[in-house]
């Protein structure tokens, strides 16, 4: 356990989604602004917008690390070579754990949905969720890759 993955459990916890709690958990110690980061992370809970697709802490653990160890120009061959190799690296550390990085997998849904009004937040609804947990290792992954533990 870590300081990052307890921070970001406890911040879906207290209502945000799974990208923006593990997003907001970096935001102090990397000095990024949390309202903007927020609301850049807002689309991907629920596997975006709740289409069950890529799971949001999964979203918001390659936001931080692209942030941090990305490349911004299209003629860095080698950034961009370096970031994919992360993300699948970052990715596939999760899957290992996991099986899966899609959301629906991960919560057992057969049936694909695109409904957009969340769940309500009610303690049978944390019980239900592995999200906790998720979100927890998602953001305890990128602390590792940034050397912050």
């Amino acid at each position: 356990m870590s300081e990052y993955g307890d921070r970001a459990k406890a911040l879906f916890e207290s209502g945000y989604n799974c990208s923006q709690s593990v997003v907001l958990a970096f935001c102090e110690p990397l000095g990024l602004d949390s309202e903007q980061m927020a609301k850049l992370s807002s689309s991907f809970g629920g596997g975006m917008g709740r289409l069950r697709e890529v799971c949001g802490a999964v979203s918001g653990m390659l936001m931080i690390l692209g942030l941090e160890k990305g490349y911004s120009s299209p003629q860095d061959r080698e950034g961009k070579i370096a970031q994919y190799a992360l993300v699948q690296k970052a990715a596939g550390a999760f899957r290992e754990s996991h099986g899966s990085i899609v959301c629906r997998e991960l919560l057992g849904l057969s049936v694909h949905t695109d409904e957009p009004v969340p769940e309500e937040r009610t303690p049978e609804y944390y019980k239900k969720r592995p999200c906790g947990e998720l979100i927890r290792h998602a953001a305890e992954l990128t602390a590792r890759e940034l050397g912050l533990i």
